[in-house]
């Protein structure tokens, strides 16, 4: 029956291949969900090692943070972009648990990241999360949890207005935009904890920005932030 069922499975993968999102190569029978070159040589920042690293620096004077991270640099037109639309348009949800793993294991390395409590994902307006099915950023921080040892809160941090589009706008266009647009449900549940922010990509950094002011309202709140990647 074992044989049969594999026997099966390599007939179904023959005739409808399973593609690696980010370079649309065939995936061989033991990789998962990417092949085994974008596994290892996407572009990777290794921002876990540099405390003062790009992203740290863009919330510099604008957000008390303990540490920034992003997975990989994002290159218009490169695999990154690619995977990225697969995970965010596409329904390959489970990339996003893929690539917090990925990113779990890097961050745990890191003392600082070593001590968050909660993962909160950047939440959709219950609009946006109707029609597309799930939270990217949620999906991300389900596999960042596995590694940490850390809560996902995804009911605590809440978008209470449904904004435009980011894309095309300028800085502070995005700036505007993401002005009153979160809230904290329960702040007690997060007084003096350290929360880990999450987000699919980090470009000016306002929407993570609107987000991180409201969460730095709570009592002894720490914050940090990742995102899978960081668009130069």
């Amino acid at each position: 029956m074992l044989a049969l069922r594999t026997y099966l499975s390599d007939f179904v993968s023959l005739i409808f291949p399973e593609l690696c999102p980010a370079c649309h190569a065939s995936l061989m029978a033991n990789e998962d969900t990417l092949c085994t070159d974008c596994l290892y040589n996407l572009p990777f920042t290794n921002f876990h090692q540099q405390p003062d690293n790009i992203v740290a620096r863009q919330f510099s004077g604008k957000l008390a943070i303990e540490a920034a991270y992003a997975l990989y640099y994002f290159n218009k037109g490169g695999k990154v972009q690619n995977m990225v639309h697969e995970f965010k348009y596409n329904g390959m949800h489970r990339i996003g648990n893929k690539l917090g793993n990925i990113a779990g294991k890097q961050l745990i390395q890191n003392p600082v990241f070593g001590t968050v409590d909660y993962i909160i994902p950047v939440p959709l307006h219950k609009k946006r999360l109707k029609t597309r099915g799930y939270n990217q950023s949620a999906c991300f921080a389900d596999g960042l949890a596995d590694k940490l040892n850390a809560i996902i809160e995804t009911d605590n941090l809440i978008r209470i207005v449904a904004t435009q589009t980011q894309t095309h706008k300028s800085r502070f266009a995005r700036f505007q935009n993401m002005q009153e647009v979160f809230a904290v449900a329960n702040p007690d549940k997060l007084a003096g904890k350290h929360v880990l922010l999450v987000d699919d990509i980090v470009t000016t950094g306002s929407t993570l920005e609107a987000c991180g002011i409201e969460l730095l309202k709570v009592p002894g709140l720490k914050l940090s932030i990742a995102t899978i990647a960081y668009a130069e």
